[in-house]
């Protein structure tokens, strides 16, 4: 666990380190997440097309105990099979947000605290032939098993 100054305040903040969580990570069909659990139809897929259809990131994060309440950055990219950012129109296909793990009423002290989170896209700037790399990344840190490798059938 890393201490950063936060310039916003005089106080620093923990940052997560890779080594402190855990990710399932899946490329399904679609994903939603309801009442914190995560809702996945056609999971696991490795290959998809090669005509443009909709996709789904589907990932549970494992949060240590001690490390609940405290605000995390995430992002997720799309990289060809070079490891170069796929562009859409001018930017990268990417999204970014923030995830906060809770400790839930009654869970037992120490218990690993999941959270959910679901990306949809109606359709990828991806090619036929090709191969991509889906690459999570959490306070702007990667880890190997943090990525899902996805090919599109060629045409």
């Amino acid at each position: 666990m890393a201490r950063v100054s936060d310039p916003t305040t005089t106080f620093p903040r923990e940052i997560l380190e890779p080594s402190d969580v855990s990710v399932t990570m899946l490329l399904a069909d679609a994903a939603q997440v309801a009442d914190g659990k995560l809702f996945i139809l056609g999971g696991g897929l490795n290959a998809v097309g090669p005509r443009p259809q909709p996709l789904a990131i589907a990932l549970l994060l494992s949060v240590p105990w001690d490390r609940a309440n405290i605000s995390h950055q995430w992002s997720i990219e799309l990289l060809d099979e070079d490891g170069h950012p796929v562009p859409n129109a001018q930017d990268p296909v990417a999204v970014r947000g923030r995830f906060e793990a809770g400790q839930p009423a009654g869970l037992q002290p120490g218990t690993p605290l999941g959270v959910p989170l679901a990306i949809n896209f109606a359709t990828l700037p991806v090619k036929p032939g090709s191969s991509y790399i889906w690459q999570l990344l959490i306070e702007d840190r990667a880890r190997p098993e943090w990525r899902v490798r996805f090919h599109v059938r060629a045409g």
